[in-house]
């Protein structure tokens, strides 16, 4: 990083455009919400929480110590990315915000809507390969490419950055694992793997970060090191978050009689037994990686697992491979 001139973070005057489009959302969200209290099936406590502990997330990014901090160090800015882009988007949809909405209008005006999310552009938008390129795409542009010397130094630009990666992320949460109907919505295994291409990226790019390789971040190495390491490992938990609310809502189909006493195991049983198996994966990833021997601690049990004859993970065995990619494409130590 030598012979660069160091920028340390945002620091534009005024309001943001991001928290003030949460705050719109929020406030038609809460007005739905207390129409739908006269009907007799209400709505979802659980929803509404989710969605406003995703607006709160946003209002803690854009306002407070964490704006302070965004605005003076390059470990803010990633702490803000990450609540933005990541954390905020997934509480956001799992509030089920079109359902929402398609249960208080009128049943004309909700066929319209239905009939609006049924046009080929939406299909192509909902499409999870989409969804990834804008997510994880808009990350690379962001820290690859001068774009963000240009976001430090612009205001309006800054503002639309924050503005895509709230979208983008909530678009991708929704894609993958949205309560709310999707058009032509892939099978869960299908994005599973998209979620893993999307933790393999998030890993290796914060990677390259960390060693200042393929990036124009022109930081402090000490700051460039610790928004990598906050990319890193804030990347697992909301992947892992994603993953959880994916597996949560799947409903697998129905096996016949016959071949469920074949099993003699039912759907659900094996899926928290996966998503288990899968958090303690995820830890043991993250010290394999910062004691330089990721090779012994993650790829080995993953390739004894493949290989063993283990049925009773077979409807869910996809949710541990999403660490392969990850071990394959990072070497934090080594």
């Amino acid at each position: 990083m030598r012979g660069r001139a160091h920028v340390s973070g945002h620091a534009h005057p005024g309001g943001s455009p991001v928290l003030l489009l949460t705050v719109l959302a929020t406030a038609g969200y809460v007005l739905l919400v207390l129409r739908l209290r006269r009907e007799p099936r209400g709505w979802s406590r659980w929803r509404g929480t989710s969605f406003l502990a995703g607006g709160a997330l946003v209002a803690a990014a854009t306002t407070g110590p964490v704006a302070a901090l965004a605005a003076a160090d390059f470990r803010g800015h990633m702490l803000q990315h990450l609540l933005i882009g990541m954390l905020a988007p997934l509480f956001l949809v799992l509030g089920a915000p079109m359902t929402l909405l398609l249960r208080s209008l009128p049943a004309a005006r909700a066929r319209l809507l239905g009939a609006l999310l049924r046009r080929p552009a939406v299909h192509v938008l909902a499409n999870p390969a989409t969804a990834l390129v804008l997510s994880v795409g808009g990350m690379v542009a962001l820290y690859c490419t001068p774009l963000y010397r240009h976001t430090v130094a612009t205001g309006w630009l800054h503002a639309v950055v924050q503005v895509h990666f709230l979208l983008a992320g909530c678009l991708f949460a929704w894609v993958i694992a949205g309560p709310d109907p999707a058009p032509r919505r892939p099978p869960v295994p299908a994005r599973l793997v998209v979620l893993g291409v999307a933790v393999a990226a998030h890993a290796g790019l914060s990677q390259l970060m960390y060693a200042g390789l393929g990036v124009d971040v022109p930081v402090p190495e000490e700051s460039l090191r610790g928004g990598a390491e906050i990319m890193y490992y804030g990347g697992d938990l909301s992947e892992l978050l994603l993953a959880l609310a994916l597996v949560t809502g799947w409903r697998p189909r129905r096996k016949p009689r016959y071949a469920a006493e074949t099993d003699g195991k039912g759907s659900w049983p094996v899926l928290y037994a996966g998503a288990a198996t899968g958090v303690l994966r995820l830890r043991n990833v993250s010290s394999g990686f910062r004691q330089g021997h990721a090779r012994e601690t993650v790829l080995a049990p993953l390739e004894k697992k493949w290989s063993a004859n283990s049925s009773g993970l077979d409807e869910f065995v996809l949710i541990v491979p999403l660490c392969a990619p990850w071990a394959a494409l990072t070497t934090y130590g080594g």
